[in-house]
Parts: structure tokens; C-alpha cells; sequence
């Protein structure tokens, strides 16, 4: 696998009119990582990441914060000459995060993304965008962002059975401009987010909130009660409609805790994700 090197941040506001335009090419992923050596957390930024999710604000980051600091290196990526797929179409399927130890406000770190584990799925094709924060030669932190790129179905998982949404440990109140305020926050202004009439040129009836925004909101009912090292997976299922009201529900388990989003009105479910201690 190359490496490539990368001085500063990619830019956001480039690369989605770069995306927009992009059809895809090749059917292969890119054997290429990207890196940035040296990147540090503005404490003003990790603030207002905090208000938009959910967070009280410390010197600690929350474990989904580092995907503020990888997000433009997968976008960068994704939108080079040979990935196999436009980016304005992919879904995000699944996102499985790992914090190794705490991390702070004064620390540097090195990024690293990378494309791997091309494989079927029931509607498509399925991929990997894995990151990861390195402090020196220690991993502190990784992610593991799965795609499906619809279309070519691989088969059916036949019948499946009828939904029952479990009782409410909460209920949450999602307004409409959600989306444009994690927008503002991630630099992730993927149309489909920021207004109704947007989203509707990607067949949504209305602008839906960020995946990352949903499982952050959701790690944030868990703080004082995680682990200093444990991993957040979580399969993302229908969009969250803004505005949205969104019922959440969180059990003890062996490892840890397990949790759901629900559709308040209908038996939809959002979200579904566990909380593992390492």
C-alpha cells in the first residue's frame, strides 16, 4: 500500500462540488493511505461539537469526536480519479468506533485513512473507510465506516419479521435545523442534510440528520458511565426525518450497555448499537 502525506486539511468546501461531479471509475478500492503527521484539537471547536451532540464540555474528547479530524482525509479519497464509486449516492451502513484510552484537548496527533474489504451485500457492494489517531507509535483511537453502494443485489434475506419498538428510556427532540448546525460543526454538508428541497433531489421527503450525529447524541447518555477503553459499534437503518421526535432506549449488558433509536410514530427503528469495554 502507498502512503501519501498531507500538510494540511483537506478542503471540505473543494471537495463536495468535486463529489457532485464525480461518477466513479474502477472496481477497485484505492491502495492508497492517507496521512497527516501532526494535527492538533481547537478547544473552541471540540466546544461547539459538544453543544450540537449532546456532550458536557471537558479536556477529555468524546470517542466520536477524532471523526471531526479524519472526515476530510475519507472524503479526499473517496473523491480521487479511481474509487470505484461516487460519493453522492453511498450509505452509510454501520460505524464501529474504538477509543483505546482517554483522549486530550493538548495532544498531537498523526491521521491515517485508508479503503479496504470490497465485498457483496444483499443490495450491492459493501466497503471499509478505516482511520486511525496514532500519538507517537501508539494507536489511541480507530474507526471502522462501512458503505453500501446500491444496485447488482447479491440476494435476499427473505422474510424478515414484524418490528416491535421496546419502551422508551427517553425521547428525543430532534429540530429541523440539525443537520445544518453538525454541518457547520463537521465541514459534512452533504446536501441530503442541510434542506428539504436538497434532500429531495436524493428521493428524501425531507432533510435527515447525520448518522455520526444520531451515534453521538446517543454515546452522550452514556457519559460517566463508559470505560476508559471500549469500542461503539452501531448499524444505522432509516434516516432520522428532521425535524424528528425519536424514542431511545439503553440497557446494562456483560460487556457493557446496548441501546436503540425508534420512530416514535411508526415501527421504524434508526439505529441499533452497543457499548463494549476493551
Amino acid at each position: 500500500m502507498s502512503v501519501r502525506e498531507l500538510t494540511s486539511a483537506p478542503s471540505l468546501a473543494t471537495l463536495y462540488p468535486k463529489a457532485l461531479l464525480r461518477r466513479g471509475g474502477g472496481s477497485t478500492l484505492p491502495d492508497t493511505e492517507l496521512v497527516r503527521p501532526s494535527v492538533t484539537v481547537s478547544s473552541a471547536h471540540v466546544a461547539a461539537y459538544a453543544e450540537v451532540c449532546g456532550f458536557r464540555y471537558s479536556d477529555v474528547l468524546p470517542a466520536t469526536y477524532p471523526h471531526m479530524l479524519v472526515f476530510g482525509l475519507q472524503m479526499a479519497l473517496m473523491t480521487e480519479p479511481g474509487f470505484p464509486f461516487p460519493l453522492l449516492g453511498l450509505v452509510h451502513v454501520a460505524n464501529s468506533i474504538t477509543a483505546r484510552r482517554p483522549l486530550s484537548l493538548g495532544e498531537t496527533f498523526s491521521t491515517r485513512v485508508r479503503a479496504e474489504n470490497l465485498r457483496p451485500h444483499e443490495k450491492g457492494r459493501q466497503f471499509d473507510m478505516v482511520s486511525e489517531l496514532w500519538v507517537g507509535t501508539e494507536l489511541v483511537w480507530s474507526e471502522v465506516s462501512t458503505y453500501l453502494r446500491r444496485g447488482g443485489s447479491a440476494g435476499s434475506t427473505g422474510v424478515r419479521a414484524a418490528l416491535v419498538p421496546p419502551t422508551p428510556t427517553a425521547v428525543w427532540t430532534v429540530p429541523g435545523d440539525t443537520g445544518r448546525r453538525y454541518a457547520d460543526v463537521s465541514g459534512d454538508r452533504n446536501p441530503i442534510h442541510l434542506h428539504p428541497l436538497t434532500a429531495r433531489l436524493f428521493g428524501f421527503p425531507r432533510a435527515i440528520a447525520h448518522g455520526m450525529w444520531t451515534k453521538a447524541h446517543a454515546l452522550a447518555s452514556f457519559e460517566g458511565r463508559l470505560p476508559d477503553a471500549y469500542t461503539v459499534d452501531v448499524r444505522f437503518k432509516q434516516p432520522v426525518l428532521l425535524p424528528a421526535r425519536a424514542a431511545f432506549t439503553a440497557w446494562p449488558t456483560d460487556q457493557g450497555w446496548a441501546f436503540e433509536l425508534w420512530n416514535t410514530r411508526k415501527p421504524k427503528p434508526h439505529l441499533d448499537g452497543v457499548v463494549s469495554a476493551l
